[in-house]
């Protein structure tokens, strides 16, 4: 079963047996890029045309290779040089390489899906935004820590007027590579964005903390909403309903805790990784990776109708 068909939320409709396969590549090939490769041999709809990085003798590499998947050490020079455009291309790099390959691709009919925080493409949380594409054809995952917050902060939002909005995420350090840590300045003013922009709450923060704790810490993210008029069996109604949409794409998504005392609101979440790849307690990168192949399934759900037009030419 595809992500895209396990999610309620988007437009695609059209099940594996009616949507041709689409050639997608993989830029980056550290922990996120390797989870993407599995995630992608794993679909129905979507086709590994190459896993693009540096090193010649990565374990991303390696391990795409090994999947069957086309591998090189030319990076996005090798994605340039392909035959014909990708129908999508990840990138799973890092913020200051995202803007020079989206100068690049730019002028190609790719869609790209950046899983850097960049903040150059269009924001999307599946359940709060959809899955359709902007005109641009950049598509912005924004952070961990945004998919895991912001579906909560806008469930509030909707139903009250919410004054503040805190988003404080925990990743293990053993989890967070070094795009993690070059980005964390981009990673706090991407997620802080938008919280304020989907959200629609003005007064905003977010925080990243990397433990060292043994065992290593699973992914945790902590919403601190002031929501004066707040009503604890409305904001858990609200809380349960946002959290089960999440699920249909990241079943590990799960509140732990939802209080609210006076006009304070604290909802804790606990994401766990499905992954071939990724520990159980790495759903920091589970939660945006599955962003990421939910946008690229519904792609290819919508390029579908074109596809048959075309060979009935």
């Amino acid at each position: 079963m595809t992500v895209a068909e396990r999610a309620t939320a988007g437009p695609a409709t059209a099940g594996p047996a009616t949507v041709p396969p689409i050639t997608v590549a993989v830029i980056g090939t550290g922990i996120i890029g390797r989870d993407l490769v599995g995630k992608v041999h794993r679909s129905t709809v979507l086709n590994c045309g190459l896993v693009a990085g540096r090193n010649p003798e990565s374990e991303g590499l390696r391990y795409a290779a090994e999947l069957g998947c086309p591998t090189t050490a030319e990076g996005i020079d090798a994605i340039l040089a392909a035959p014909r455009p990708y129908d999508v291309v990840f990138d799973a790099t890092n913020a200051m390489s995202h803007a020079e390959h989206w100068r690049l691709l730019q002028p190609l009919d790719t869609l790209l899906i950046d899983l850097t925080p960049s903040r150059v493409g269009r924001m999307v949380v599946p359940t709060v935004t959809g899955t359709r594409p902007p005109a641009g054809r950049n598509v912005s995952l924004i952070s961990c820590g945004g998919q895991a917050s912001i579906p909560i902060a806008h469930a509030l939002a909707q139903r009250f007027e919410v004054a503040y909005i805190e988003a404080v995420s925990t990743v293990a350090g053993t989890i967070a590579g070094r795009a993690t840590r070059l980005n964390l300045d981009e990673y706090i003013a991407t997620t802080q964005h938008a919280l304020t922009t989907l959200a629609g709450v003005r007064d905003t923060k977010a925080i990243l903390n990397i433990s060292p704790a043994a065992p290593p810490a699973t992914f945790r993210t902590a919403v601190h909403a002031i929501v004066p008029g707040a009503d604890a069996v409305a904001v858990r109604a609200l809380v349960d309903d946002a959290a089960e949409r999440v699920r249909a794409h990241q079943p590990g998504y799960e509140v732990i805790a939802c209080t609210v005392t006076g006009d304070r609101v604290v909802v804790s979440l606990e994401v766990t990784a499905d992954s071939d790849v990724l520990p159980r307690y790495a759903g920091n990168l589970d939660i945006i990776n599955s962003a990421a192949i939910l946008v690229a399934e519904q792609h290819a759900a919508r390029l579908a109708p074109a596809a048959r037009t075309a060979v009935g030419r």
